[in-house]
């Protein structure tokens, strides 16, 4: 199934206005004023426990092409709404989906402006996955020319070291890959390889794949635990399908659901 740019846009909007108030009044010292102020509840009320769900990049930076030039913004997004209904159903009434805009570093310190203005007790942070220039592959899809790489698939998850609350982020990493590993998912391997070049990493978990990226503005800047899932390759012809799927959207949403549930009980 193709995503519709137009649709996309419009939900976008949609969601903008109806989650966020605008960023032009957030000033530097009001942002420090709200990291100031809010501090982890000691314990976790589901009801009250404030989720937000980052969809990766925006509408005029879309991140990665897929292997069918669909953009993961559209994967992003739909994946994200289908986790915050999950996790609202299953009583995280508080669960925000968040929706930046612009483009490169402005939209990643947008969100984390966001997420301290709202005081999010946790940040999860959704995109999905490609592979570095050198290993794609040319082949034509629909008239047209297309870049694909059946090399590498699967999920990987990232916490920095720098975030404030790294215990609490590598403890919800841990439980969302062992929800997804239960599921009969694997995680991408090639973090660790050396062809992934600057974008290899160190593996935290190799049984669940949790990985550190210290780097990431998203992970390090956030007051809140904060975790980044690739919830899948859509570089990768077979994986691209289905991560397109209700399935599998379904799939990860439920773990998603599953372990901030168990998280939750833990603290």
């Amino acid at each position: 199934m193709r995503l519709n740019r137009a649709i996309v846009a419009t939900v976008v909007l949609s969601l903008v206005a109806s989650s966020l108030a605008s960023d032009a009044g957030v000033a530097a010292p009001a942002r420090k004023a709200a990291k100031a102020r809010h501090k982890a509840p000691a314990t976790c009320e589901p009801r009250s426990f404030r989720i937000i769900l980052d969809v990766g990049h925006t509408s005029e930076s879309q991140g990665a092409t897929g292997a069918r030039n669909d953009v993961e913004f559209g994967f992003n997004l739909n994946l994200a709404k289908l986790i915050g209904e999950r996790l609202k159903s299953a009583g995280f009434a508080a669960t925000r989906v968040l929706v930046t805009e612009g483009k490169a570093r402005i939209s990643l310190l947008r969100r984390v402006a966001a997420a301290d203005r709202l005081h999010a007790d946790f940040f999860l942070s959704i995109h999905h996955d490609s592979v570095p220039d050198k290993l794609l592959e040319e082949w034509e899809f629909d008239g047209s020319r297309s870049f694909f790489s059946d090399r590498f698939s699967g999920h990987s998850l990232f916490v920095s070291e720098r975030n404030p609350r790294f215990r609490a982020s590598l403890a919800f990493a841990r439980l969302l890959g062992r929800e997804l590993k239960g599921r009969g998912l694997q995680y991408a391997t090639q973090y660790t390889m050396p062809v992934m070049g600057r974008y290899r990493r160190q593996l935290l978990d190799k049984d669940v794949g949790v990985y550190r990226y210290d780097g990431l503005v998203v992970l390090s800047q956030t007051r809140s635990a904060a975790v980044l899932l690739e919830a899948g390759s859509i570089i990768n012809r077979d994986e691209e399908m289905a991560m397109n799927s209700p399935e599998r959207r379904e799939l990860i949403a439920t773990a998603v659901t599953a372990a901030m549930g168990e998280y939750c009980e833990r603290r």
